[in-house]
């Protein structure tokens, strides 16, 4: 079993407490674990990614080559784009539909949602208004794991109690909307179905 999963999008959207999550899952899962990530020029609005590589054998890089990525998971679209020449010829690219036009010249939105849709598996959502249903537009991350749950090796169940775990010092209130969060974007898939 082998999963590389890159997770982007900007300061401030929670794409390291994305990592964390996948980190945890899998090492609690008994799967060998690699990670990096580059932070951008700022800490909220500047471009960040992670490289998550999760496997039942040793993983000895952290970072994945072009054209290996299972999953390139973005909460941010146009930064999704950025790392298409990672995504494996089956692999799942899944993002909010939501931009945050951190320059002038943000594309149209519609034009990037028009470049994601010619793969075969995408995932597109609305993760930000999911999150805002749960509690607090900030889950959108949450949201996001959730959509890519049933591409996960591990169960729901670990999945829900590293989120727990990790959010638990904020309180129970904190804890009950990111696995609200977590439900919403795992149910979206399911109902939109567009993989």
């Amino acid at each position: 079993m082998k999963k590389d999963i890159i997770i982007a999008g900007v300061g401030g959207q929670g794409i390291l407490t994305i990592s964390a999550i996948l980190d945890m899952a899998a090492l609690q899962s008994g799967y060998n674990v690699k990670q990096s990530e580059v932070h951008g020029m700022s800490q909220r609005g500047g471009a960040v990614q992670s490289h998550v590589r999760i496997s039942d054998r040793p993983v000895y890089s952290d970072l994945i080559p072009k054209g290996k990525a299972d999953i390139i998971l973005s909460v941010e679209p146009m930064e999704l784009l950025r790392y298409l020449p990672y995504l494996h010829p089956e692999g799942y690219l899944v993002t909010d539909i939501n931009p945050f036009k951190n320059i002038a010249n943000y594309p149209d939105e519609k034009l990037v949602q028009a470049e994601i849709a010619k793969f075969n598996h995408h995932r597109m959502i609305d993760a930000r208004g999911l999150a805002k249903k749960a509690g607090n537009f900030r889950a959108a991350n949450i949201v996001m794991v959730g959509a890519i749950s049933d591409l996960l090796p591990f169960e729901e169940g670990l999945l829900k109690k590293v989120i727990a775990d990790l959010f638990k010092r904020k309180g129970e209130r904190i804890v009950q909307m990111n696995l609200d969060a977590f439900d919403l974007g795992k149910k979206a898939v399911i109902e939109n179905m567009t993989v």
